[in-house]
């Protein structure tokens, strides 16, 4: 199979939702996340969305993108190339959290499409604006095309943002080791909406050649986040300005993770911090991962 780089700039349809405070509670359900700031409806100026919130409106719409472009674009993009698609790259700046009975315009298009040697790695941007047009979240969430080769050259490359990275490998400077629940990925199909169904499907993850279901990736990264949150930032997620990591191996429900911080950087009122996610095999599941808080 093959996929034309001429996609980039292919428009994606503009998709509007009004943000309530069950859809705030049952985010934070989905990753067990009990924080206040996602529940505690008391406190002043109620509650807010987890940082990563943004991706569960976006993915549906990269999980559908066939049926989410324009009409010109299906021949471009066949459905069938969607079956080969997974989460590889997250990259998300956080402008505000988003609040109860918030309406979002979600708009995005796609912005490259670059070669890969596991195939072809797509990137769209995405940014969610509110009822005053102020841009709430900007994002470049990147699909692997597995085995599917790219046409025509990378195009879009220099428009994608970078990952920081430390100047030089760190210390493990705090690790903590996580027990996956045998049902999170089913958790979190049923509270954030429906993903692809090797999530939660035995037979289907079989039919693919995957060893088991397995875990959202999205849904391992927002552990980690909320772990950082807790432990770096007293657990005030309102801090985070910054997202962004690669997702390189599997993780299985009910198997233990392990997230390590390997580096913090603090420049001004920033901090920056550097941290990966082992499963249970000790593959980097999560690799580059990197946190930024706001000034």
């Amino acid at each position: 199979m093959e996929i034309a780089s001429n996609l980039v700039s292919t428009v994606v349809n503009e998709k509007t939702k009004e943000i309530s405070w069950r859809d705030i509670m049952l985010y934070a359900t989905a990753i067990n996340d009990c924080n206040p700031f996602y529940f505690n409806d008391e406190r002043e100026g109620g509650i807010v969305t987890h940082p990563l919130f943004p991706v569960s409106l976006t993915l549906p719409i990269v999980e559908n993108l066939t049926d989410n472009i324009t009409e010109n674009s299906h021949k471009k993009f066949p459905f069938e190339l969607l079956m080969t698609v997974v989460h590889y790259s997250e990259h998300l700046k956080i402008h505000r959290l988003i609040k109860t009975n918030d309406i979002l315009r979600v708009n995005g298009n796609i912005e490259a499409v670059i070669s890969h040697r596991a195939g072809t790695h797509v990137i769209s941007k995405f940014t969610g604006t509110d009822q005053q047009d102020n841009l709430v979240f900007t994002e470049y969430l990147g699909g692997m095309l597995r085995g599917v080769e790219c046409i025509g050259g990378d195009r879009g490359k220099e428009k994608i943002p970078k990952i920081p990275q430390l100047e030089k490998p760190s210390r493990i400077l705090w690790n903590e080791e996580i027990k996956v629940n045998p049902l999170q990925a089913h958790i979190y199909d049923g509270c954030v909406g429906p993903t692809l169904p090797f999530h939660t499907s035995k037979e289907i993850a079989h039919q693919l050649g995957l060893p088991d279901i397995l875990l959202q990736g999205v849904c391992t990264l927002a552990i980690a986040v909320s772990e950082i949150i807790q432990r770096e930032l007293d657990g005030d997620p309102t801090q985070v300005s910054e997202i962004a990591c690669k997702f390189t191996s599997m993780v299985i429900p009910g198997s233990n993770i392990e997230i390590q911080i390997i580096g913090k950087r603090r420049s001004n009122n920033q901090q920056e911090v550097f941290f990966e996610v082992y499963n249970e095999k000790k593959k980097k599941a999560i690799r580059n991962g990197y946190l930024k808080t706001s000034d």
